[in-house]
């Protein structure tokens, strides 16, 4: 658990809300995003998990001010004035797929633009990174010997474009990052790497700087999440501190025998031949008494497994 978290455990006072919500709304031809209410607590890194089509990148598009065609309000850092101006759009700085940048651009024509387009944009640091990250800068700030400043877009690998989003975007003064699914093009060394340069950022703010990313897959971003938000079909199914869901739901395992009786309680269950393995809201764990079951912490992957479960329209065999 990191300081600001300790800080604030036990504490009634949240910290202000880095983007406060309400009644947000969004419909497509056979889908709706329904958000009554989303707080997102300042200082914090938070996960948005759910399955393809839960509606993340929906969401991440109105809070980023990629798409205003909405209903509803937003408010950033605790301003009273709603929604989103130059002012904010300067704090924040957004990663997304698709055509992030024009495919024609080379990477030194994003370095150009981007200090065009913010005033908080530092080169010497664009490069650094881009180095870090091995697609052709240098600590001095130079570009190296794999001649990427003129290497146009369209001809980078998925994961490098990744690396080169994530580079300018940490390259400006921000107070807010807001990344969708940036671990999923990136192989596991720099999913580790990421996590490590989320943590850095939030560090360096000392409690000033706030990311919200979204993944489908929570396993390789779990050790740098502090809060967690769970989409299914268009809503907000659960959220939390990831300590405080952690007191919330509890991993039971069983004997087989015991299988059919538990699965009335879990909240979420696998079976086999050998025995019986699920989640159980820590209010009903009295109900398992007389089983003979063995209870431990849950990892945040496996409560959001059981959540989504829950929650799914997908057709799940039986267990």
């Amino acid at each position: 658990m990191n300081e600001t978290m300790t800080r604030i455990k036990g504490d009634s006072r949240i910290q202000d809300s880095v983007i406060t919500a309400r009644n947000l709304r969004k419909k497509y031809r056979g889908f709706e995003l329904s958000v009554p209410r989303l707080e997102l607590p300042g200082g914090f890194a938070t996960a948005l998990i759910g399955e393809n089509g839960a509606g993340k990148t929906t969401l991440l598009n109105l809070l980023a001010g990629i798409r205003l065609d909405f209903k509803g309000e937003i408010s950033y850092f605790g301003r009273q004035e709603k929604g989103i101006d130059a002012s904010v759009q300067e704090r924040i700085g957004y990663t997304g797929p698709g055509s992030y940048f024009l495919p024609q651009w080379t990477i030194s024509q994003v370095e150009e633009i981007s200090q065009i387009l913010f005033s908080n944009f530092h080169k010497d640091r664009f490069s650094a990174l881009c180095g870090e990250l091995g697609i052709g800068g240098s600590a001095s700030g130079e570009w190296g010997g794999f001649r990427y400043s003129s290497r146009e877009i369209k001809k980078l690998s998925d994961g490098n474009r990744m690396k080169l989003m994530l580079a300018a975007v940490l390259a400006r003064d921000t107070s807010l990052l807001i990344l969708d699914e940036p671990a999923s093009p990136l192989d596991p060394l720099m999913r580790d790497k990421l996590c490590d340069m989320i943590r850095a950022y939030l560090e360096e703010g000392d409690g000033e700087r706030s990311v919200f990313f979204s993944t489908h897959n929570i396993t390789d971003m779990e050790n740098v999440t502090d809060y967690a938000v769970i989409m299914e079909h268009g809503s907000i199914v659960e959220e939390g501190f990831v300590e405080d869901l952690k007191e919330k739901y509890l991993l039971v395992k069983g004997e087989a025998a015991d299988a059919e009786q538990a699965g009335k309680i879990l909240f979420s269950m696998n079976r086999s031949a050998y025995g019986f393995e699920g989640i159980c809201l820590a209010e009903n764990l009295d109900r398992l008494a007389g089983m003979d079951v063995a209870v431990e912490a849950p990892g945040l992957s496996q409560i959001c497994v059981a959540v989504m479960k829950a929650n799914t329209r997908l057709k799940l065999s039986a267990d």
